[in-house]
């Protein structure tokens, strides 16, 4: 009884969400101009759907499946950076929403082909593998990646990683223990990458739920090879809905041999906040304050570097998926990335934002924008110093304005 009123408190949690999408992805004949382009390769354990528009359905397949879809996102003067503009039909509008210009479900060898001549188009050697969350629909999933890697600017190939959610707030169960299903897929996807001669570099960005499979799925791989693929440079985990002594136990069975973690938590995350009810009143990762104790101690022994994001704004009231909506946050994830740096180097997510907020100091004439720029609490000495530094360079004292967060 307990559980199913903690359920039904997710549920009125998480029902202010905006309206769904379940479908929009029958292609459109042609976009706008001005609009931009992005393409997702797509490895998935979703069993493929019987309607065009959707794709793939909620429901479990027993192979894994693959796809190539352009999307279309609106021209920059029609959207806000952080928005996905959902089509209100099968297809869309590509003057004012996201649209798929082309939808092909492919089977290993063609997806192979694929990736293998995006690759060589662009030039770059590096892959950004995606995992979306809990409640996530397939055309939801391909269109917040697209968002991400325009907004972000995304230098590398971006590859959706998607598994079977139902998309259903009270399939919350059903979708956890579909998170457990894929997590075999994708250490297989990783490790295919890996193998591939014409790939670099690989970095890992998960939301909500999908750090539990992808914490899973590194976890089985460190415990079968002994290490994480070496070309696995930075794992991204991103509100992740996942019990802090559960997490502390992979990370441990992932071992020392790992690279870059970084942990993007808010305090402030409703739907983490009902997901901690229905998980018998145990913390989740991605809504701990990683100045406290037993959190500090264990990000600073694991060498996991937390970036608190409670004190930014998105218009999602729900305050659980920043790491994309939030401008500030989803153009310095870009920057980090086209840099080839982790956030544990040099001065972490604050040190980009603080490289990038002259414009916001001369539009608003003071120093002060520097602070709004980067309204940040990063456990990180180097950091804090950068950012005093080069508030003091614009006339002021940037410690005493950020002093209470650190």
């Amino acid at each position: 009884m307990i559980f199913y009123r903690a359920l039904a408190l997710m549920c009125l949690t998480l029902a202010g969400c905006a309206g769904r999408l379940d479908g929009g992805l029958l292609p459109v004949s042609g976009t706008v101009p001005g609009a931009s382009q992005v393409n997702v390769l797509v490895a998935t354990t979703r069993r493929p759907a019987p309607e065009p528009e959707k794709m793939f359905s909620g429901e479990r397949d027993n192979n894994y499946n693959f796809a190539d879809i352009l999307v279309s996102i609106p021209p920059d003067a029609n959207r806000v950076i952080g928005e996905v503009q959902s089509p209100d039909d099968l297809s869309g509008d590509p003057a004012r929403q996201f649209v798929a210009l082309r939808a092909e479900k492919l089977d290993e060898a063609q997806a192979k082909s694929r990736f293998h001549q995006r690759l060589a188009a662009t030039g770059n050697r590096r892959v950004l593998v995606f995992i979306h969350g809990y409640n996530t629909r397939f055309p939801e999933a391909v269109f917040r990646l697209a968002q991400f890697a325009h907004d972000s600017d995304l230098q590398a190939t971006p590859i959706l990683f998607t598994w079977p959610s139902r998309g259903n707030l009270l399939g919350y169960t059903y979708d956890h223990e579909s998170a457990n299903y894929s997590r075999d897929a994708l250490e297989a996807l990783l490790a295919t990458l890996q193998r591939d001669p014409a790939v670099g570099e690989i970095d890992i960005l998960a939301h909500s739920m999908g750090n539990w499979v992808t914490l899973e799925a590194l976890r089985q791989m460190a415990i079968r090879d002994r290490k994480i693929a070496p070309k696995i440079k930075q794992v991204m985990l991103a509100a992740p809905d996942v019990d802090v002594d559960v997490f502390r136990r992979q990370i441990v069975e992932i071992g020392e041999n790992r690279p870059p973690f970084t942990l993007f938590v808010s305090s402030d995350d409703q739907a983490l906040r009902a997901s901690r009810k229905v998980w018998g009143d145990k913390p989740r990762v991605g809504a701990v304050n990683p100045h406290v104790e037993p959190y500090a101690t264990l990000f600073h022994q694991e060498r996991i570097t937390p970036i608190d994001l409670t004190d930014i704004k998105t218009p999602d009231s729900l305050g659980h998926a920043k790491f994309a909506e939030s401008p500030e946050v989803v153009r310095a994830i870009g920057a980090r990335l086209a840099g080839g740096q982790s956030f544990s180097e040099q001065a972490g997510l604050g040190g980009v934002l603080a490289n990038t907020a002259s414009g916001a100091v001369a539009t608003v004439g003071s120093a002060a924008g520097l602070a709004i720029s980067a309204p940040f609490s990063i456990i990180d000495g180097r950091t804090r110093d950068e950012l005093g530094d080069r508030f003091d360079q614009v006339g002021g004292n940037l410690g005493s304005t950020l002093g209470g967060t650190y």
